[in-house]
């Protein structure tokens, strides 16, 4: 592709990632993705054919390297043979690539958290299909081998931590500062290691927790 397409392509990724993650995504027009952008509406047709296919566009170009990454740690992790260090290593390898809050890091970011997080609540078809698509199958390896380290779990119950673990470090992403302030300045959540440790520990006690039997309290 040439460089001026390449760049116009980037551009229109780009700009249209920032909108869907401020306006959401059905609020937003391919007018105004062309305007912020500088691209004019052939380009975005030519490029990406609709505003569904410029969707699947910014989440196959973030998640494609976030669970490349994801698979290797979690190859690394199941290697390792304390059952304890195991699990610890496989939710770390689970949320590692997403959780950093550079834009061109292998997670995508916090932009791509906010987007994310209003696509899912918008609750448009075509996105849950993009969604379900991009992150099924890195997602159920995942729950294969926390399953493996829990056997004595329902797998009903690793689904549920897993979507909770899943809900703490998008809310992590989004809105770090909340934590600085109901800590009185005692803890960063910009502090991305902080981040890490902290969920990990809590995701961990967590799935160690005994099985619900599924009833009300």
């Amino acid at each position: 592709m040439p460089q001026r397409q390449t760049s116009m392509r980037e551009a229109i990724l780009d700009a249209a990632e920032e909108l869907f993650s401020k306006s959401g995504f059905r609020a937003v027009s391919m007018r105004e993705i062309a305007q912020a952008s500088g691209a004019n509406l052939g380009s975005i047709s030519y490029h990406f054919g609709s505003k569904d296919g410029l969707l699947r566009a910014i989440y196959e170009q973030h998640s494609g390297p976030m669970n490349r990454r994801r698979s290797e740690l979690l190859n690394e992790a199941q290697r390792i043979r304390d059952p304890d260090d195991r699990l610890a290593a496989i939710v770390r390898a689970f949320i590692l690539p997403s959780l950093s809050d550079a834009e061109g890091s292998v997670g995508g970011g916090a932009r791509f958290a906010r987007l994310r997080a209003v696509v899912m609540a918008e609750r448009h078809e075509e996105a849950q299909k993009i969604i379900a698509e991009t992150f099924n199958p890195i997602n159920l390896a995942f729950l294969d081998a926390l399953h493996a380290c829990l056997p004595h779990l329902p797998r009903a119950d690793i689904v549920w931590r897993t979507h909770f673990l899943l809900g703490a470090v998008s809310y992590t992403l989004i809105n770090p500062w909340r934590v600085a302030r109901l800590s009185d300045g005692a803890a960063d959540g910009e502090n991305t290691q902080e981040a890490l440790a902290q969920i990990v520990h809590a995701a961990v006690a967590a799935f160690r927790a005994p099985a619900t039997d599924g009833a009300a309290p």
